[in-house]
Protein backbone atom coordinates (compact mmCIF):
# COMPACT_ATOMS: atom_id res chain seq x y z
CA UNK A 1 0.00 0.00 0.00
CA UNK A 2 1.65 3.23 -1.06
CA UNK A 3 1.28 6.17 1.30
CA UNK A 4 1.23 8.76 -1.81
CA UNK A 5 -0.21 8.65 -4.54
CA UNK A 6 1.79 10.30 -7.17
CA UNK A 7 0.28 11.80 -10.72
CA UNK A 8 3.17 10.02 -12.73
CA UNK A 9 4.19 11.25 -16.61
CA UNK A 10 5.92 8.71 -19.12
CA UNK A 11 8.25 10.36 -21.37
CA UNK A 12 8.75 8.04 -24.78
CA UNK A 13 9.11 8.29 -28.84
CA UNK A 14 8.10 6.10 -31.08
CA UNK A 15 11.18 5.80 -33.15
CA UNK A 16 11.32 1.95 -33.10
CA UNK A 17 8.55 0.12 -30.88
CA UNK A 18 10.36 -0.81 -28.01
CA UNK A 19 10.43 2.77 -26.10
CA UNK A 20 6.81 2.99 -26.27
CA UNK A 21 6.60 -0.61 -25.26
CA UNK A 22 8.71 0.00 -22.42
CA UNK A 23 6.23 2.79 -21.53
CA UNK A 24 3.32 0.80 -21.60
CA UNK A 25 4.92 -1.92 -19.47
CA UNK A 26 5.54 0.50 -16.69
CA UNK A 27 2.32 1.73 -17.45
CA UNK A 28 1.15 -1.90 -16.93
CA UNK A 29 2.81 -1.86 -13.44
CA UNK A 30 2.08 1.66 -12.25
CA UNK A 31 -1.89 0.93 -12.44
CA UNK A 32 -1.15 -2.66 -10.33
CA UNK A 33 0.71 -0.99 -7.94
CA UNK A 34 -1.89 1.13 -7.08
CA UNK A 35 -1.07 4.56 -8.79
CA UNK A 36 -3.87 5.35 -11.18
CA UNK A 37 -3.23 8.95 -12.59
CA UNK A 38 -0.33 7.63 -15.13
CA UNK A 39 0.08 9.38 -18.73
CA UNK A 40 2.56 8.42 -21.66
CA UNK A 41 3.60 10.90 -23.64
CA UNK A 42 5.08 10.65 -27.09
CA UNK A 43 6.87 14.19 -26.54
CA UNK A 44 8.18 15.01 -30.44
CA UNK A 45 5.11 13.49 -31.92
CA UNK A 46 2.54 15.70 -29.22
CA UNK A 47 4.92 18.91 -29.14
CA UNK A 48 6.24 18.91 -32.81
CA UNK A 49 4.60 16.98 -34.96
CA UNK A 50 6.12 18.24 -38.43
CA UNK A 51 9.78 17.11 -37.30
CA UNK A 52 8.75 14.11 -35.98
CA UNK A 53 7.34 12.76 -39.07
CA UNK A 54 10.88 14.32 -40.68
CA UNK A 55 13.38 12.40 -38.33
CA UNK A 56 10.92 9.43 -38.32
CA UNK A 57 10.86 9.45 -42.46
CA UNK A 58 14.92 9.38 -41.91
CA UNK A 59 15.38 6.93 -40.02
CA UNK A 60 12.99 4.53 -41.75
CA UNK A 61 14.71 5.58 -44.90
CA UNK A 62 18.30 5.43 -43.34
CA UNK A 63 17.61 1.54 -42.08
CA UNK A 64 16.47 0.93 -45.79
CA UNK A 65 19.83 2.46 -47.61
CA UNK A 66 22.22 0.80 -44.55
CA UNK A 67 21.64 -2.57 -46.59
CA UNK A 68 23.36 -0.71 -49.35
CA UNK A 69 25.89 0.43 -47.36
CA UNK A 70 24.78 4.35 -46.88
CA UNK A 71 24.67 4.07 -43.23
CA UNK A 72 24.05 8.07 -42.18
CA UNK A 73 22.26 6.84 -39.01
CA UNK A 74 24.96 5.02 -37.84
CA UNK A 75 26.90 6.89 -38.68
CA UNK A 76 25.42 9.42 -36.82
CA UNK A 77 25.34 7.17 -33.35
CA UNK A 78 29.06 6.66 -33.73
CA UNK A 79 29.77 10.53 -33.74
CA UNK A 80 28.04 11.20 -30.91
CA UNK A 81 27.99 7.99 -28.65
CA UNK A 82 30.56 9.43 -26.56
CA UNK A 83 29.44 12.65 -26.10
CA UNK A 84 26.55 14.40 -27.22
CA UNK A 85 27.69 17.67 -27.01
CA UNK A 86 29.12 17.20 -30.61
CA UNK A 87 25.09 16.41 -31.65
CA UNK A 88 23.56 19.85 -33.06
CA UNK A 89 20.54 17.96 -33.89
CA UNK A 90 20.88 16.87 -30.28
CA UNK A 91 21.29 19.89 -29.20
CA UNK A 92 18.14 21.46 -31.09
CA UNK A 93 15.32 18.75 -29.93
CA UNK A 94 16.72 19.55 -26.16
CA UNK A 95 16.24 23.16 -26.86
CA UNK A 96 12.54 22.05 -28.74
CA UNK A 97 11.15 19.88 -26.21
CA UNK A 98 11.90 22.16 -23.05
CA UNK A 99 9.35 24.37 -23.91
CA UNK A 100 6.53 21.75 -25.03
CA UNK A 101 7.67 19.82 -22.06
CA UNK A 102 6.97 22.79 -19.50
CA UNK A 103 3.22 23.09 -21.32
CA UNK A 104 2.72 19.47 -20.88
CA UNK A 105 4.08 19.93 -16.94
CA UNK A 106 1.46 23.08 -16.51
CA UNK A 107 -1.36 20.72 -17.73
CA UNK A 108 -0.66 17.65 -15.88
CA UNK A 109 1.34 18.23 -12.69
CA UNK A 110 3.04 15.55 -12.45
CA UNK A 111 4.92 14.73 -9.29
CA UNK A 112 7.29 12.24 -10.89
CA UNK A 113 8.35 12.31 -14.63
CA UNK A 114 10.04 8.64 -16.19
CA UNK A 115 11.62 8.65 -19.17
CA UNK A 116 12.27 5.35 -21.86
CA UNK A 117 13.44 7.72 -24.55
CA UNK A 118 16.56 10.24 -24.12
CA UNK A 119 15.31 13.17 -23.92
CA UNK A 120 17.58 16.03 -22.59
CA UNK A 121 14.67 18.42 -22.10
CA UNK A 122 13.22 16.55 -19.38
CA UNK A 123 16.39 16.49 -16.60
CA UNK A 124 16.70 20.50 -17.49
CA UNK A 125 12.88 20.60 -16.78
CA UNK A 126 12.40 18.47 -14.40
CA UNK A 127 15.37 19.60 -12.12
CA UNK A 128 14.38 23.65 -12.57
CA UNK A 129 10.65 23.02 -11.34
CA UNK A 130 11.51 20.06 -8.35
CA UNK A 131 9.95 17.67 -9.72
CA UNK A 132 11.89 13.98 -9.87
CA UNK A 133 13.10 12.41 -12.97
CA UNK A 134 13.97 8.37 -13.94
CA UNK A 135 15.97 7.15 -16.94
CA UNK A 136 15.11 3.79 -17.96
CA UNK A 137 17.39 2.71 -20.61
CA UNK A 138 16.20 0.91 -23.31
CA UNK A 139 19.20 -1.12 -24.81
CA UNK A 140 22.30 -3.20 -23.73
CA UNK A 141 24.58 -0.67 -25.16
CA UNK A 142 25.26 2.94 -24.04
CA UNK A 143 25.12 5.78 -25.78
CA UNK A 144 26.17 9.40 -24.41
CA UNK A 145 22.36 11.07 -24.96
CA UNK A 146 20.92 8.72 -22.08
CA UNK A 147 23.23 10.42 -19.47
CA UNK A 148 22.22 13.99 -17.83
CA UNK A 149 23.57 14.74 -14.85
CA UNK A 150 20.47 15.83 -13.18
CA UNK A 151 18.73 12.84 -13.87
CA UNK A 152 17.80 11.67 -10.41
CA UNK A 153 18.08 7.57 -10.83
CA UNK A 154 19.39 5.43 -13.75
CA UNK A 155 17.71 2.12 -14.51
CA UNK A 156 20.09 -0.41 -16.86
CA UNK A 157 19.64 -3.63 -18.22
CA UNK A 158 23.03 -5.04 -17.24
CA UNK A 159 25.70 -5.16 -14.53
CA UNK A 160 28.27 -4.03 -17.41
CA UNK A 161 25.87 -0.99 -18.27
CA UNK A 162 26.25 0.25 -14.89
CA UNK A 163 29.91 0.14 -14.97
CA UNK A 164 29.87 2.03 -18.00
CA UNK A 165 27.51 4.61 -16.86
CA UNK A 166 29.87 5.12 -13.47
CA UNK A 167 32.82 5.13 -15.28
CA UNK A 168 31.01 8.49 -17.15
CA UNK A 169 31.32 10.30 -13.44
CA UNK A 170 27.40 9.27 -12.32
CA UNK A 171 27.63 7.79 -8.59
CA UNK A 172 26.69 4.54 -8.33
CA UNK A 173 23.81 5.08 -5.83
CA UNK A 174 21.90 6.75 -8.50
CA UNK A 175 22.30 3.21 -11.07
CA UNK A 176 20.28 0.10 -10.56
CA UNK A 177 20.48 -2.83 -12.58
CA UNK A 178 16.65 -3.54 -12.80
CA UNK A 179 16.54 -4.91 -16.21
CA UNK A 180 14.70 -3.75 -19.24
CA UNK A 181 10.80 -3.31 -18.31
CA UNK A 182 8.35 -5.92 -20.69
CA UNK A 183 4.05 -6.27 -20.75
CA UNK A 184 3.08 -8.83 -18.59
CA UNK A 185 2.34 -11.13 -21.29
CA UNK A 186 5.88 -11.72 -21.72
CA UNK A 187 6.99 -11.75 -17.97
CA UNK A 188 4.23 -13.93 -17.27
CA UNK A 189 4.48 -16.66 -20.12
CA UNK A 190 5.26 -19.89 -18.98
CA UNK A 191 9.10 -21.02 -20.38
CA UNK A 192 7.82 -24.29 -22.59
CA UNK A 193 10.19 -27.37 -23.58
CA UNK A 194 11.27 -26.80 -27.44
CA UNK A 195 10.63 -30.82 -28.13
CA UNK A 196 8.03 -30.33 -31.22
CA UNK A 197 9.19 -33.08 -34.32
CA UNK A 198 9.05 -30.06 -36.81
CA UNK A 199 11.26 -27.21 -35.23
CA UNK A 200 9.07 -22.99 -35.45
CA UNK A 201 11.96 -20.71 -36.81
CA UNK A 202 9.93 -17.50 -36.32
CA UNK A 203 10.61 -14.70 -38.69
CA UNK A 204 9.92 -10.94 -37.21
CA UNK A 205 9.52 -8.95 -40.50
CA UNK A 206 8.25 -6.03 -38.90
CA UNK A 207 11.68 -3.86 -39.70
CA UNK A 208 11.33 -1.68 -42.96
CA UNK A 209 14.84 -2.98 -43.93
CA UNK A 210 14.00 -6.31 -44.49
CA UNK A 211 11.63 -5.73 -47.80
CA UNK A 212 14.87 -6.22 -49.66
CA UNK A 213 15.70 -9.88 -48.63
CA UNK A 214 12.89 -11.58 -46.78
CA UNK A 215 12.16 -13.80 -49.86
CA UNK A 216 15.51 -15.17 -50.20
CA UNK A 217 15.68 -15.94 -47.20
CA UNK A 218 12.61 -17.83 -46.45
CA UNK A 219 13.19 -19.71 -49.51
CA UNK A 220 16.65 -20.89 -47.73
CA UNK A 221 15.60 -21.08 -44.66
CA UNK A 222 12.08 -23.51 -45.86
CA UNK A 223 14.95 -25.71 -47.23
CA UNK A 224 16.33 -26.82 -43.47
CA UNK A 225 14.74 -30.32 -42.44
CA UNK A 226 12.05 -30.82 -40.01
CA UNK A 227 11.38 -27.03 -39.98
CA UNK A 228 8.75 -24.74 -40.66
CA UNK A 229 8.72 -21.23 -40.90
CA UNK A 230 6.21 -18.46 -39.15
CA UNK A 231 6.75 -15.05 -40.99
CA UNK A 232 5.12 -12.15 -38.90
CA UNK A 233 5.13 -8.69 -40.72
CA UNK A 234 3.49 -6.44 -38.07
CA UNK A 235 1.69 -3.65 -39.78
CA UNK A 236 2.78 -3.95 -43.15
CA UNK A 237 -0.33 -5.32 -44.89
CA UNK A 238 1.63 -4.76 -48.21
CA UNK A 239 4.16 -7.11 -47.37
CA UNK A 240 2.35 -9.83 -46.15
CA UNK A 241 0.39 -9.78 -49.40
CA UNK A 242 3.16 -9.53 -51.34
CA UNK A 243 4.81 -12.67 -49.25
CA UNK A 244 0.79 -14.68 -49.20
CA UNK A 245 1.06 -14.47 -52.89
CA UNK A 246 4.79 -15.79 -53.33
CA UNK A 247 4.53 -18.58 -50.78
CA UNK A 248 1.55 -19.59 -51.22
CA UNK A 249 1.97 -23.10 -52.62
CA UNK A 250 4.39 -23.50 -49.71
CA UNK A 251 2.79 -25.61 -46.52
CA UNK A 252 5.76 -25.20 -44.06
CA UNK A 253 5.00 -21.53 -43.88
CA UNK A 254 3.13 -19.46 -41.72
CA UNK A 255 2.31 -15.48 -42.75
CA UNK A 256 0.82 -13.43 -40.15
CA UNK A 257 0.62 -9.16 -40.25
CA UNK A 258 -0.07 -7.66 -36.88
CA UNK A 259 -0.51 -10.32 -33.79
CA UNK A 260 -1.35 -9.90 -30.47
CA UNK A 261 -0.52 -12.98 -29.11
CA UNK A 262 3.12 -12.72 -30.20
CA UNK A 263 4.15 -14.35 -26.90
CA UNK A 264 2.30 -17.61 -27.68
CA UNK A 265 4.51 -17.70 -30.93
CA UNK A 266 7.96 -16.54 -29.11
CA UNK A 267 7.18 -19.12 -26.44
CA UNK A 268 6.33 -22.03 -29.24
CA UNK A 269 9.66 -21.49 -31.04
CA UNK A 270 12.87 -23.26 -31.21
CA UNK A 271 14.37 -20.01 -32.70
CA UNK A 272 13.28 -16.18 -34.16
CA UNK A 273 15.51 -14.28 -36.55
CA UNK A 274 14.75 -10.96 -35.51
CA UNK A 275 16.37 -7.55 -35.80
CA UNK A 276 18.60 -6.38 -32.54
CA UNK A 277 16.08 -3.44 -31.04
CA UNK A 278 16.29 -3.34 -26.69
CA UNK A 279 12.65 -4.60 -26.34
CA UNK A 280 12.40 -7.41 -28.49
CA UNK A 281 15.93 -9.08 -27.57
CA UNK A 282 14.72 -8.87 -24.11
CA UNK A 283 11.33 -10.27 -24.73
CA UNK A 284 13.50 -13.20 -26.29
CA UNK A 285 16.00 -13.97 -23.23
CA UNK A 286 12.63 -14.05 -21.16
CA UNK A 287 11.03 -16.59 -23.22
CA UNK A 288 14.61 -18.37 -24.02
CA UNK A 289 14.62 -17.80 -27.06
CA UNK A 290 17.26 -18.23 -29.12
CA UNK A 291 18.12 -15.41 -31.60
CA UNK A 292 19.16 -15.24 -35.06
CA UNK A 293 19.97 -11.62 -36.39
CA UNK A 294 20.35 -11.10 -39.64
CA UNK A 295 22.63 -7.66 -40.92
CA UNK A 296 21.82 -5.67 -37.92
CA UNK A 297 21.50 -1.47 -38.65
CA UNK A 298 23.72 0.69 -37.18
CA UNK A 299 23.86 2.01 -33.99
CA UNK A 300 22.17 0.95 -30.92
CA UNK A 301 21.31 -2.14 -32.61
CA UNK A 302 24.18 -2.91 -34.45
CA UNK A 303 26.07 -2.62 -30.35
CA UNK A 304 23.11 -4.57 -28.95
CA UNK A 305 24.02 -7.67 -31.69
CA UNK A 306 27.26 -7.31 -30.61
CA UNK A 307 27.13 -7.43 -26.94
CA UNK A 308 24.69 -10.50 -26.83
CA UNK A 309 26.60 -12.26 -29.24
CA UNK A 310 29.96 -11.81 -26.60
CA UNK A 311 27.27 -13.08 -23.88
CA UNK A 312 26.19 -16.39 -25.91
CA UNK A 313 22.70 -15.44 -26.59
CA UNK A 314 22.81 -14.25 -30.36
CA UNK A 315 24.00 -15.21 -33.64
CA UNK A 316 24.77 -12.53 -35.99
CA UNK A 317 24.79 -13.30 -39.65
CA UNK A 318 25.45 -11.06 -43.04
CA UNK A 319 24.76 -13.53 -45.54
CA UNK A 320 21.84 -15.59 -45.68
CA UNK A 321 23.74 -18.32 -46.28
CA UNK A 322 25.75 -18.19 -43.12
CA UNK A 323 22.67 -17.21 -41.15
CA UNK A 324 21.06 -20.95 -42.79
CA UNK A 325 23.69 -22.35 -41.45
CA UNK A 326 23.44 -21.13 -38.22
CA UNK A 327 20.04 -21.93 -37.68
CA UNK A 328 20.77 -25.36 -38.84
CA UNK A 329 23.81 -25.85 -36.67
CA UNK A 330 21.56 -24.98 -33.99
CA UNK A 331 19.00 -27.23 -34.95
CA UNK A 332 20.71 -30.16 -35.28
CA UNK A 333 22.53 -30.00 -32.06
CA UNK A 334 20.05 -29.61 -29.45
CA UNK A 335 22.72 -28.87 -26.41
CA UNK A 336 23.35 -25.86 -27.83
CA UNK A 337 19.97 -24.89 -26.89
CA UNK A 338 20.65 -25.91 -23.26
CA UNK A 339 24.18 -23.59 -23.61
CA UNK A 340 21.99 -20.33 -24.84
CA UNK A 341 19.57 -20.69 -22.71
CA UNK A 342 21.96 -21.36 -19.62
CA UNK A 343 23.09 -17.65 -20.91
CA UNK A 344 19.98 -16.23 -20.97
CA UNK A 345 19.17 -17.57 -17.66
CA UNK A 346 22.83 -15.49 -16.33
CA UNK A 347 20.92 -12.34 -18.50
CA UNK A 348 17.57 -12.36 -17.46
CA UNK A 349 15.92 -10.02 -14.56
CA UNK A 350 12.70 -10.86 -13.60
CA UNK A 351 9.68 -9.02 -13.25
CA UNK A 352 11.66 -5.69 -14.39
CA UNK A 353 9.10 -3.56 -14.72
CA UNK A 354 7.58 -4.11 -11.30
CA UNK A 355 11.00 -3.76 -9.58
CA UNK A 356 11.49 -0.26 -11.07
CA UNK A 357 8.26 1.31 -10.25
CA UNK A 358 8.32 -0.03 -6.65
CA UNK A 359 11.79 1.71 -6.14
CA UNK A 360 10.71 4.61 -8.01
CA UNK A 361 7.52 4.80 -5.82
CA UNK A 362 10.22 3.75 -2.66
CA UNK A 363 12.27 6.48 -3.80
CA UNK A 364 10.07 9.34 -4.48
CA UNK A 365 7.99 8.67 -1.70
CA UNK A 366 11.36 8.43 0.87
CA UNK A 367 12.04 12.10 -0.82
CA UNK A 368 8.03 13.22 0.30
CA UNK A 369 8.31 12.52 3.18
CA UNK A 370 11.36 14.17 4.25
CA UNK A 371 10.06 16.95 2.15
CA UNK A 372 6.92 17.32 4.27
CA UNK A 373 9.08 16.75 7.58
Amino acid sequence: MIPFNPRVLILTANYGNGHLQASKALLQQFNQQGVENVKIVNLMKEGHPWIHSITSTLISKSMKVSRLGIDYYGWSYYLTRETKETALFQKSMTYLGQKKLKEIIHEERPDVVVNTFPFGASPIVCSSMGIKNYTVLTDYALHASWLHPKVDRYYVATEDLKKQIIERGINKDRIDVSGIPLRQEFANTRIRARNQQKKIILIMATDSGVTSYIEEMMRTLFLIDNCQLVVVCGHNEKLKHRLEVEFAAYKGITIHGFVDNLHDWMAQASCMVTKAGGLTLTEAIALRVPVFIYKPNGGQEKENALYLSRRGVASISNKIEELSNSIQHFIHHPQKYEEIRDHMEELHRNHAAAHIVKDIMHHWNGQFMLASI
